[in-house]
């Protein structure tokens, strides 16, 4: 007979082997998650786990609060979700847009308090009316998507909400008043978006706000007043929009405020006194904006403070070189660009010993590298843009140093680099451009493995031994160009270098097989060299060539009908060398030259991505390139190249005809085939060529009429068909009429028209004689009929006397 215990065992057993709602998700809640599982299923037709979470713990059999991804609570309903990065956007590359629809289920778990969507390639607009179901809600992160459309109002309804994430989205429109709904709310991001309009005056209800992050947007007007309600405040930041006004003094009545960015706007006014009064600030930045008067010192004794940004390009703020600056505080970042500070870089700077950043660009500093700076430990030094002078101290590069970025361009600093500059093996950005350095790269730079930036052009570096840069792999641009290199073109670098300017050296011979090997060029620029060789058997193979300038050398041979290979291509500039044969029709198949990209994927793109030690971005001026533009040789901002399309073959011995599939090119803003030996017409289809700025034909073997469709180019400003065999009457009617440029159509025997001021044939009035033949006649004719006229009267009267005389005579010989 079982004992009572034993009975109690199978008891338990037997109680524990039965299913009981209580100890399991609903049901109605695990099917809702099922259904997001089979959307995703069949949405994307994979099983690959590299593609998108597969859902692999969800199973029909078991409990929804067991499986990844979801959170229950102790009563074992769903109050969590998070999908974060569950499309793996960055090995993801199917175009197929992906909406909210699949995610529609979880509207029915009303029970959720965390739900986090972020990192996905979600797109179009979010559902508003299921989001006003999911009243619980705390926490709703929905950043880093492409969502658009304006933020539903139901999402405002959702007053439980602590945390609001919706930035790194496409939303758009104003915040309107129901944003002070939200009254619980302690963090608050919306930034990266394009939301536009003034921030209401109800934010000011928010009064427990922490976090409010509305960065990168399009709001203006004014900060509200109301934000000095909000005593909880620690962490503002409102740069990159376009506020305006001054900045109101109820920030500085926020106790708690550790962090206050208002950089990359327009406030207006001077720098507010009451910033000393924020006892806890950390961070100020206020670089950037319209802010005028003189920079308070008074800022300096806040103790608290680590990282301050004020001026920028632009600055009309003051500095007060006389201030005698005691910091109270042991600033980690120090950017003051454009303040008008003069003199030797201040001494006082070095008294922070924890200094990581240093920008003292723009601004008027003079004197030598002070060797105090070179000791410290800096990890960004930018001093661009001065008048500094003398050589770099060796101190600078000491072993163990954490230097990451070194920007001195555009000083007086000379002499050469020092040896040990391959200490610094931490580089990242080194630019030096500008200056009058001289003599060779130190070889010591094969050591910089890091680098991702090397700028040394227009200084007087020299030699024809370069460093080994091929283990630098993240190196994407050099520029050496404008000094005063001899030699072999060098090569070693490595396969990743994107951006490779060589040019205006004293560079010579043949262009050797290895620069093939770069395969990710997107710029190549070697001109004004001396560089030999068969310009059919030198092209580089890298599919993203961009930009290729070749000009002034001494390549010979002809242009490949491989040139079509290279669809990116957008400046082909090929201009002073010895080329012949023909302009092949192939080159009238590339592609940005047909139609130009609507992304901005400039070059500028790689120029923004350096950080700041507080992770924000910044920029860096690169090198305008040079190019022929309108007769004129100018810089092309490297930051906007995708505005630019040339082709620029002046200057070789390319004859035969024009193709007129070049008026395929409708992108083209400059195209130069001068000082050629080009015959033939003038196509009619350039009048197609509806983005062109300039048009020089010049100095060729070109006959026939310039045809009238030019008419058409309304962007034209230069037309050089000079020195031709051109006839006929140059055409006057559009914008043609503009172009009065005598000597633009000087040396053409044939032409004629009102731009020069030679009467064309059929415009010539007949000769002077005929026309006082043509005047006698018609004097002749006048007389003629005035004589009828006067005759006509005289003579019917005259007619009539007759006539009765006779009678008269007649009645009387009747009598008689």
């Amino acid at each position: 007979m079982a004992t009572i215990p034993q009975l109690l065992f199978f008891f338990f057993i037997l109680i524990n082997s039965i299913p009981i709602s209580s100890f399991s998700c609903p049901l109605h809640q695990k099917q809702a998650l099922l259904n997001i599982k089979s959307n995703f299923t069949t949405f994307f037709n994979v099983t690959d786990s590299n593609y998108y979470y597969t859902f692999e713990s969800w199973s029909p059999d078991s409990d929804c609060c067991s499986w990844d991804l979801v959170g229950c609570s102790e009563t074992r309903t769903v109050t969590l979700l998070d999908f974060s990065d569950i499309i793996h956007s960055y090995i993801y590359d199917n175009p197929t847009s992906v909406f909210f629809d699949i995610f529609t289920p979880l509207f029915h778990i009303r029970s959720l308090e965390i739900l986090v969507l972020s990192q996905n390639r979600f797109v179009g607009e979010i559902p508003g009316v299921g989001f006003g179901n999911l009243t619980k809600l705390e926490h709703l992160d929905l950043s880093s998507n492409n969502f658009n459309g304006s933020i539903p109002y139901q999402i405002f309804g959702l007053t439980n909400l602590r945390y609001l994430h919706m930035g790194y989205n496409s939303f758009e429109g104003n915040l309107g008043p129901e944003l002070g709904k939200l009254q619980n709310l302690e963090w608050l991001y919306l930034v990266g978006n394009s939301l536009t309009g003034n921030i209401p005056q109800e934010i000011g209800n928010l009064k427990g706000l922490e976090r409010v992050d509305f960065s990168n947007n399009f709001f203006s007007c004014g900060i509200p007043d109301s934000i000095g309600n909000m005593k909880d405040l620690e962490y503002v930041d409102f740069s990159r929009n376009s506020f305006s006004m001054e900045i109101p003094s109820a920030i500085g009545t926020l106790p708690k405020i550790y962090r206050l960015a208002l950089n990359n706007n327009q406030f207006t006014g001077q720098v507010p006194s009451w910033i000393q009064n924020l006892s806890r600030l950390k961070f100020l930045s206020l670089n950037y904006n319209n802010l005028t008067g003189e920079i308070p010192t008074s800022i300096f004794n806040i103790t608290t403070l680590t990282s301050f940004y004020i001026g920028g390009k632009g600055s009309k703020l003051i500095w007060n070189n006389k201030a005698k600056i005691v910091p109270k505080a042991n600033l980690v970042a120090i950017f003051m660009a454009s303040c008008g500070i003069s003199g030797q870089i201040p001494e006082w700077i070095s008294s922070n010993t924890g200094l990581s950043y240093l920008d003292l660009s723009g601004n008027k500093l003079e004197g030598p590298f002070p060797n105090w700076l070179a000791e410290m430990n800096l990890d960004t030094i930018i001093l661009s843009d001065n008048k500094l002078n003398g050589s770099i101290p060796h101190l600078l590069f000491g072993a163990g140093k954490d230097l990451r970025i070194l920007h001195l361009s555009w000083n007086n600093f000379s002499g050469e680099l020092p040896e040990n500059i391959g200490n610094a093996t931490r580089m990242e950005y080194l630019m030096l451009s500008g200056n009058n350095f001289s003599g060779q790269i130190p070889m010591s730079m094969s050591n910089m493995y890091n680098l991702k930036i090397l700028d040394l052009s227009v200084n007087k570096f020299s030699g024809h031994d370069f460093p080994d840069l091929s283990n630098a792999t993240s190196l994407i641009y050099l520029d050496v160009s404008n000094n005063e290199f001899s030699g072999k073109i060098p090569t070693t670098f490595s396969s990743t270098i994107e951006f490779l300017y060589l040019g205006g050296n004293e560079f010579s011979g043949h262009l050797t097989w290895n620069l093939t090997k770069f395969v990710s060029l997107q710029h190549l620029d070697l001109h004004d060299n001396n560089i030999t060789g068969y310009f059919q058997d030198f092209l580089p193979q890298s599919p993203y060539l961009r930009v290729l300038v070749l000009r002034n050398n001494s390549f010979e041979g002809f242009i490949p009908t491989t040139i079509s290979n290279f669809s990116n291509l957008q400046i082909l500039d090929l201009s002073g060398n010895n080329l012949s044969g023909s302009i092949p029709l192939e080159i009238t198949n590339l592609t940005n030259m047909i139609e130009a990209p609507v992304h901005m994927s400039t070059s500028g793109f790689l120029y923004t991505n350096f950080f700041n030690s507080d992770g924000s971005k910044m920029s860096f001026h690169i090198e305008d390139l040079i190019v022929n533009w309108k007769n004129n040789f100018q810089g092309l901002s490297s930051h906007s190249l995708d505005m630019y399309c040339l082709l620029d073959l002046s200057n070789n011995k390319i004859s035969g005809e024009i193709p007129a599939s070049l008026g395929n090119l409708k992108s083209l803003k400059v195209l130069n085939i001068s000082n050629n030996n080009i015959s033939g017409h003038i196509p009619m289809s350039f009048g197609n060529l509806k983005g062109m700025e300039s048009l020089d034909l010049s100095h060729n073997k070109i006959s026939g009429s310039i045809p009238k469709s030019l008419e058409k180019l309304d962007g034209l400003g230069v037309l050089d068909v000079s020195n031709n065999r051109l006839t006929g009457k140059i055409p006057s009617g559009g914008h043609m009429s503009t172009l009065n440029e005598f000597k633009y159509f000087a040396n053409n025997n044939g032409l004629c028209g009102m731009l020069i001021n030679i009467t064309c044939p059929e415009d010539i009035p007949p000769p002077l004689e005929g026309r006082e033949e043509d005047e006698d006649e018609e004097n002749l004719s006048w007389i003629f009929w005035v004589g009828t006229w006067i005759g006509f009267p005289i003579g019917f009267f005259s007619s009539i006397l007759i006539m009765g005389y006779f009678l008269h005579f007649l009645l009387l010989f009747k009598v008689w």
